[in-house]
């Protein structure tokens, strides 16, 4: 399980909702409806979601969080040294390896964070339509940190990416 999978388990307020009542001792699915004040439907639902990524087992139909798996998580989602020193520290902090994991708020460095996207994911000239950036982003946006559509709009607001008619385009601004 990847740490990754974990925050996105945890990106909406109703799995944060249905893993603190399991956290809290809710054992059951009732509990975990009362406790949440969440639809049974949405209970069921989140918690199946949680139990895939690893952050609740239901093991003998009692529920409870999964500390194995958390601890194993927290210790394979530990940053590796850092093989090239002289990477940019924006890209240390907001990546880990191809997974977005967060985005900057100023302005200058999420253009960091965004130009490099831009060079890894998109070749100079080529045309691309819509469905090929999305397929082309969707994987930094496994971390949970973004969705693939707002970072297409981030790429297309800071001109590292052109859109004409539905087609989109990388932009040579990105190299200044």
């Amino acid at each position: 399980m990847a740490a990754h999978a974990l925050a996105g388990a945890l990106a909406d307020d109703g799995r944060r909702r249905i893993f603190a009542a399991v956290a809290l001792g809710a054992r059951t699915v009732p509990e975990v409806v009362q406790r949440s004040g969440l639809a049974a439907r949405v209970v069921l639902t989140g918690l199946r979601r949680l139990t895939d990524a690893g952050l609740v087992t239901g093991a003998d139909g009692a529920l409870a969080v999964d500390e194995a798996s958390l601890r194993t998580a927290a210790r394979d989602s530990r940053p590796a040294d850092d093989p090239n020193p002289a990477e940019d520290p924006v890209l240390r902090t907001f990546l880990r390896g191809d997974v977005l994991v967060g985005m900057p708020a100023q302005r200058g460095r999420r253009r960091t964070l965004l130009a490099h996207i831009a060079q890894r994911s998109f070749e100079l000239g080529t045309r691309y339509p819509e469905r090929a950036v999305d397929d082309a982003l969707k994987p930094w946006c496994a971390g949970g940190a973004s969705d693939h559509a707002t970072l297409r709009r981030y790429l297309i607001d800071e001109r590292l990416l052109t859109r004409e008619q539905g087609i989109y385009q990388r932009t040579a601004e990105d190299h200044a």
